[in-house]
């Protein structure tokens, strides 16, 4: 979510009434303009609300897209550019936050120093990848580099068991594939052609840049691809990823050998550092086919396909031919039109790479101490008003609605940034030594998550850095997170009246809190165990609703013949369905919300449904929403508006909604799932 915001929440939530009235302003208010009078609201929202902005909005060349949402991540890189801009030019104590970021920053910045090395720092990998001669050689190979981050064939990660959320496992998924998943393989489009051949075409210039001739380039990039071709023949779709149960496979070690005869899993385990008796292996089939492949494929062409990867890995480490190959690529696939400047990309890798570190500085500097405490009561209104939407369902036993909601009451609520800031006391770093930066980091992030092996899950952690633009739901966790970044407009604002805020951040509180009950949610109990807490007859109901909202999302046009997934979609869409629905009710408990006094011509709920819509407000180019809409499990920014409008039976009320108007649905096919 987007958009340049002001950080003074504290100051925004300072006339709090105790309805939970997120504030009452005293000298000025957010006047609502932009509206295109000239469209039927009962037509597209989206555009009524919007389309004055998005016919004048203007996409960077060095961007995919403008507005809210994630594209509101601009402007707080260009935040946090400043922060390292300052720190870097300074002298700071040395092992410090500081040092570390600033130093991290400017060993990026020094393009001089990065080019003049050219690919030297990987010599010594596309060495003994030359080196190899077996399969065994193959796989101690790939299970060293796998510790710096380049990874191939393994797909190796660490996270909360499902059937025992209190403990943490070691997971292997598919991997292996440089598209952006399976079916850029096989589908025969000319869009995704054209995508095929920018990716074989970016593979032989990696080749090239290392010396090698450019016949003989393009001859490894098609053994590489193919080699990816194979592998992703036993990859699941982004749909089936969704997939919970599906997704969970543990395993004991010691049957694996049969299983995977090739793979050495004892070895494997041993060369990545896990000392363990059982493993969650999330897609079993992907390594089936591996296991065969790694017979059936000839060494010569294994050592091409991982020189390739290795490449790929590390091209925006190297030197600026490497980028600039990386970027050709990059910009057919999403239709960037030009580089981002080398600061951007430096504060995005210092953000992911250093990312609490840098938070703190952020945090300093833009986030009141007293906005935590400020959301902490928000969240508490909007969690009621679902209480109480659970009470009312006419579908659910009273025995099922109990159980949700003691998940409900379990829930944890993260807001701003941690109680506990990560430790980066064992990364290394240079103000010259950027590829060395960057391996300290990844090698500390591997090391870390190699120690919660078998460990009590730490319900402190946090999964994204708190400046960025985003909120998120953690079944196994039972948690929910909103991170200081997304606490500004227009999502959250100074001086706007409580229907702005309550369609703003309340619609996204809503959001996070349903997902702890959409498709995959509500697989997991109070305590993130995937175990079944329903009754088979609601549980039964409940697949019939979301099959409703399949059913009607893949109905939605984005492009030409290109429709939104509902499958892939189907959690984020009926999050958002509820979302609306959940913030209006708690809006109702408020001052405004009980009123019909107009402000800017609208009354308290038009405002409360323009302010949905302002949320949503995102343009991107044609080539990112192609990619979006095939890998992304949220619906474009239109059909997160549209969408759940035209189910909601107070928004026809707001704005005369009439047949023949086309959002317009009968009462009976409107969809509500909670």
């Amino acid at each position: 979510m987007k958009r340049l915001v002001y950080f003074a929440l504290a100051l925004v939530l300072a006339g709090a009434c105790k309805q939970g009235s997120l504030m009452k302003p005293t000298t000025k208010r957010v006047v609502l303009t932009g509206i295109d009078g000239s469209r039927k609201p009962g037509d597209d929202f989206f555009t009524y609300a919007n389309g004055i902005w998005y016919d004048t909005a203007r996409i960077l060349p060095s961007q995919t897209g403008v507005g809210s949402y994630s594209f509101m991540n601009y402007p707080q890189r260009l935040r946090l550019q400043g922060i390292l801009d300052s720190v870097s030019a300074g002298t700071n104590p040395a092992g410090s936050i500081e040092q570390k970021v600033g130093d991290f920053y400017a060993s990026g910045m020094d393009l001089a120093a990065i080019n003049k090395r050219g690919y030297d720092p990987i010599k010594p990998v596309l060495a003994r990848i030359d080196a190899l001669t077996d399969v065994a050689s193959l796989l101690t190979l790939v299970t060293d580099e796998q510790k710096t981050g380049n990874g191939s064939i393994i797909g190796f990660s660490v996270g909360p068991d499902n059937k025992q959320s209190s403990i943490n496992i070691a997971q292997f998924s598919q991997t292996g594939i440089g598209l952006p998943e399976r079916d850029y393989y096989f589908k025969a489009d000319s869009s995704t052609r054209t995508i095929q051949k920018a990716y074989k075409n970016y593979l032989a210039s990696l080749f090239q840049l290392t010396g090698t001739e450019a016949t003989v380039a393009q001859k490894n990039a098609a053994v590489a691809f193919d080699i990816e071709k194979q592998l992703a023949t036993a990859h699941r779709s982004n749909i089936g990823l969704r997939d919970v149960k599906a997704n969970y496979n543990k395993l004991a070690v010691a049957s694996l050998a049969s299983r995977y005869p090739t793979l050495q899993w004892t070895t494997l385990l041993s060369h990545l550092g896990l000392q363990v008796d059982s493993i969650n292996v999330r897609q079993p089939a992907y390594y089936d086919k591996l296991d065969s492949l790694l017979n059936a494929v000839a060494i010569q062409d294994w050592k091409v396909y991982v020189k390739a990867r290795t490449l790929n890995n590390y091209s925006t480490f190297l030197s600026q031919p490497f980028v600039d190959a990386s970027f050709a690529y990059a910009k057919i696939l999403t239709g960037q039109a030009v580089k981002q400047t080398r600061a951007e990309e430096m504060t995005q890798s210092v953000d992911r790479s250093l990312g609490q570190a840098l938070a703190q500085l952020y945090v300093k500097k833009y986030f009141p101490e007293n906005a935590k405490k400020r959301m902490t009561v928000l969240v508490e209104n909007l969690e009621k008003a679902f209480e109480a939407r659970i009470n009312k369902l006419d579908w659910m036993s009273d025995s099922t609605k109990t159980k949700a909601k003691e998940k409900l009451a379990a829930f944890t609520e993260k807001i701003g940034y941690p109680d506990k800031w990560r430790d980066y006391s064992k990364v290394t770093v240079k103000r010259d030594a950027y590829f060395e930066n960057r391996l300290s980091v990844i090698k500390n992030e591997y090391l870390y998550n190699l120690a919660k092996v078998g460990q009590p899950v730490d319900r402190t952690e946090w999964h994204t850095t708190p400046p960025t633009v985003t909120a998120y739901n953690n079944p196994p966790l039972n948690e929910i997170v909103f991170p200081a970044g997304i606490l500004q407009s227009p999502y959250f604002d100074l001086y706007a009246d409580d229907a702005l805020n309550y369609g703003g951040i309340g619609m996204v509180i809503g959001h996070e809190i349903t997902h702890s009950f959409d498709d995959q949610g509500a697989q997991f109990d109070k305590v993130g165990n995937v175990t079944n807490w329903w009754t088979k007859a609601d549980y039964a109901k409940f697949k019939a609703k979301t099959q409703q909202v399949i059913d009607q999302y893949n109905r939605f046009v984005v492009l030409d013949s290109v429709h939104v997934k509902g499958a892939l979609t189907v959690g984020e869409n009926t999050a958002d369905i509820a979302g609306v629905a959940i913030a209006y009710d708690a809006f109702k408990l408020t001052e405004q919300g009980k009123d019909t006094t107009k402000l800017d011509g609208f009354t308290p709920d038009q405002r409360f449904f323009i302010s949905v819509a302002r949320i949503w407000r995102v343009k991107t180019r044609d080539e990112f929403l192609r990619m979006y809409v095939n890998t992304n499990p949220h619906s474009p920014a239109k059909w997160r508006v549209n969408g759940p409008l035209m189910n909601f039976t107070p928004f026809y009320n707001a704005f005369n909604v009439q047949p023949g108007d086309k959002m317009y649905k009968p009462e009976q096919e409107r969809i509500t799932v909670w």
